[in-house]
């Protein structure tokens, strides 16, 4: 009898198909995990819009007179970013509640008795977080960047918001050059300061640029608007006049202008165009605003873009500590109900996070490096996963 029961499982567990041996053991448990993860991404994402965005959006309907239209459009296009959150937890979810039903049920135990180890039956929750892993990103690259951004602007535009980062107002762009000293020392030196009160995502509105030439003020530019021409690749001046200044920084001649161009660096209206958070920019996005507040010297600004650009680089990843985590602790011997599956969820799930924020805030300061601070928690993570199941393939 035990001989025909292990024949049984051992024609349950490998199927050739082709030239590959496929596993019916790894499809019977994948079809288990996919409708708990797609449950569980529905759910999360509704329950996070609803309670993350749609009061603070009730509000500014009521009492800002946001129109109705605009405030649907920002929630629908909230729904991204909040589906991009829900998948690492989903996989959290589908894993331990999945994998704790085949335990209470005696699956598991069935499986290992045939010979299969506990690592070899997490593989299918692996594949199925590294593929989350992929479609995570890709949601948080290509969609959530730009739906934050759009959703940013409608709130902008309606409500007249302020926006940190934004520089739709009061744009301040100093503009360095490196200098090369007689005994070969190199120093930064301010070429040109660009001050504007308003930019439109196009002209920048009165605007006053002073210039300096080696150590001194050369000359000062004021104009109602200008705006970069990239054909001829130069700056658009119109209505404004030029002060020329002498050597002891004394007026000396000013010449009014309609339209005027002048060959100044483009980098101050790619500053004042790019301004957004973090989170309203992609990978490639982010890199190069960070080159421009290098040539600021914007050094705690620049640190907090490296430290988001590791974090947004290692969140997708998430989803495979999730997984490791979720699926080691539902493989416990102990029978788990459905509510304590939860529960236990959100307890690691918030503890992640807190660890996460902590070491973010670690790297912000500057007390470790930004690397650290975006892959630290996930190393943790798949460390204490590994334990787990370590410990529970061995008991």
């Amino acid at each position: 009898m035990p001989m025909k029961v292990n024949n049984y499982f051992g024609r349950f567990l490998r199927l050739r198909w082709g030239g590959w041996s496929l596993s019916l053991m790894d499809r019977y448990i994948a079809s288990q995990l996919i409708g708990p993860l797609l449950f569980s991404v529905g759910l999360v994402s509704v329950l996070g819009v609803a309670i993350g965005y749609l009061s603070d959006l009730a509000d500014k309907v009521v009492d800002a007179n946001l129109p109705l239209i605009q405030a649907s459009e920002i929630l629908l296009l909230k729904v991204p970013e909040f589906t991009a959150y829900a998948l690492p937890i989903s996989v959290m979810l589908s894993t331990l509640l999945t994998y704790g039903r085949l335990s209470s049920d005696s699956e598991l135990i069935a499986f290992r008795g045939c010979g299969v180890s506990l690592y070899r039956l997490i593989i299918p929750a692996v594949v199925m977080s590294l593929v989350v892993t992929g479609v995570t990103f890709l949601v948080s690259e290509l969609v959530v960047p730009a739906a934050n951004y759009r959703a940013t602007a409608i709130l902008v535009e309606y409500l007249q918001e302020e926006h940190p980062y934004w520089q739709n107002k009061d744009i301040f762009y100093p503009d360095y050059e490196q200098v090369v000293l007689p005994n070969g020392d190199k120093e930064k030196r301010l070429k040109h300061l660009f001050f504007a009160e308003q930019f439109d995502g196009q002209n920048l509105k009165t605007l006053t640029v002073l210039e300096w030439l080696e150590e001194r003020l050369n000359r000062i530019v004021v104009s109602d608007s200008a705006t970069w021409n990239g054909q001829e690749e130069t700056w658009d001046f119109f209505n404004g006049t030029i002060y020329q200044l002498a050597p002891d920084a004394s007026y000396k001649e000013a010449y009014p202008f309609e339209h005027r161009q002048l060959p100044l660096t483009k980098a101050a209206f790619e500053f004042a165009l790019q301004g957004r958070d973090p989170y309203e920019m992609n990978i490639i996005q982010a890199r190069q605003y960070m080159k421009i507040l290098k040539m600021m010297g914007d050094d705690k600004k620049l640190r907090m873009f490296q430290v988001r650009i590791q974090q947004k680089l290692a969140f997708p990843f998430i989803c495979v500590v999730f997984g490791v985590i979720g699926s080691a602790l539902g493989s416990t011997p102990q029978q788990m109900s459905r509510a304590t599956g939860f529960g236990l969820s959100v307890v690691i799930i918030f503890s992640y996070y807190l660890l996460g924020f902590l070491i973010g805030s670690l790297g912000l300061m500057g007390l470790i490096s930004p690397v650290l601070a975006g892959w630290l928690p996930n190393l943790l993570g798949l460390g204490m996963g590994g334990w787990l199941l370590y410990r529970f393939a061995e008991s």
